[in-house]
Order: C-alpha cells, then sequence, then structure tokens
C-alpha cells in the first residue's frame, strides 16, 4: 500500500495526471488536476489513496493528509465509492461539508454528484460527531502556495472554458446540468481552467 508519493508532474488531463518518479509514470485521479497546472514539470507530494479491484488498480491523490482523511471517511460511507467521493472533494469547500455533516444539512449533501436523499441521510448518520480530527489548512503542494506561472494565465479562454467543462463531466455532472452553467461561465472574466472549474462548481452547488 502507497502512503505517497514525491515526483515530476508530466501530464495534467480533465481526468487524472500523471507523476513520474524513478523513470515510472503514475496515473493518478485528483479532485481538481487543473488546480495543479502551476506544477507541470515540477516536482511535488501527494498522499495517496490504492483501490484495488479484480479488473483494476487506481490511485487516488490528495495534497494534504486532511483531505485523505476526509477522503477515507467519505468512502466509508455506505453508497459512496472511491469515485463519488473524489468528486464530492472537488465540489465542496472541506470545511462546508463538515459543517453541512455537523449540522444534518442533507439539502446542501443531495447537490453532490451521485448523492441522492438516501446517502445523504446516510453520510449524516455514520460521520456526524466523527469528523473533529479533521482540520484544514490551506492547501500546500511540493511545500509552497500554488501560484500560476504565466504561461498557463495565457492560455486561451475558450480552451480553458472546454477543459473545465470536461473536468465537471469527470466529477460526474450531466452534460444537462453543465450546458446550464456553462453559458454563464463563458460571459465570466476568466481565463485559467482552475478559474472556471472552481466557479462551475460554485453555480451547480447553488443550484
Amino acid at each position: 500500500m502507497y502512503e505517497y508519493i514525491k515526483g515530476i508532474i508530466t501530464y495534467i488531463s480533465p481526468y487524472y495526471i500523471v507523476i513520474e518518479t524513478h523513470g515510472i509514470g503514475y496515473q493518478i485521479l485528483v479532485a481538481n488536476p487543473f488546480k495543479l497546472s502551476s506544477y507541470r514539470d515540477k516536482q511535488v507530494t501527494l498522499y495517496l489513496y490504492q483501490a484495488v479491484r479484480e479488473d483494476a488498480m487506481t490511485l487516488y491523490g490528495f495534497e494534504t493528509l486532511e483531505e485523505k482523511q476526509l477522503f477515507l471517511k467519505l468512502i466509508s460511507v455506505s453508497g459512496i465509492g472511491p469515485k463519488s467521493g473524489l468528486a464530492i472533494m472537488a465540489s465542496a469547500d472541506h470545511a462546508g461539508l463538515v459543517t453541512a455533516i455537523e449540522n444534518s444539512d442533507h439539502s446542501y449533501l443531495t447537490k453532490f454528484p451521485g448523492v441522492g436523499k438516501k446517502t445523504a441521510q446516510q453520510m449524516v448518520l455514520d460521520l456526524k460527531g466523527k469528523l473533529g480530527d479533521v482540520n484544514f489548512e490551506p492547501s500546500l503542494v511540493g511545500q509552497q502556495q500554488l501560484e500560476m506561472d504565466s504561461e498557463f494565465t495565457a492560455k486561451r479562454t475558450i480552451s480553458a472554458l472546454e477543459e473545465a467543462c470536461e473536468a465537471l463531466k469527470a466529477l460526474g455532472y450531466s452534460a444537462r446540468e453543465i450546458s446550464k452553467v456553462k453559458k454563464g461561465l463563458a460571459a465570466e472574466n476568466l481565463t485559467t481552467t482552475d478559474e472556471y472549474l472552481r466557479r462551475g462548481l460554485s453555480l451547480l452547488m447553488k443550484k
């Protein structure tokens, strides 16, 4: 079982990133791949969760140990698998997610992709009062604050918007849901995929 990986980000897609270490490239699913755009070709450290099935072995990556701990608690809930847990992690302000569970806010929880009323109730039942050890600090990657490099801020806006929509699709949002927010996103003064993705998630959570 892997605890963490330290290596160079060599590829970023809407679905996953690739980290190369000792000549091997590891495909790792993360909540928001484009958040790591400024670290392409740079060294990072991610905490890992390894999911093993008969037909596949999948690695999930997290910037902090606290994020990994929250993910592990989420997938302990009946009805939430690793991919659903990752989608929830991407869609939520993590402190807000913990607050929603502690306050039994089912209407907030059902806004996540793949979370219906029954699963939201199960999340509260299983996790309420058990998240006190999860404290979130500002995310650090490679021991540095994330700063967008100029080469990424200069990325074409149209391409960034399309990449963000693909990332929303990867997180489990339907084409209909994405279409509803895409027009509004196009009208906003944003430039990077990460900005579009974060704003898109914010709009989807309000619906």
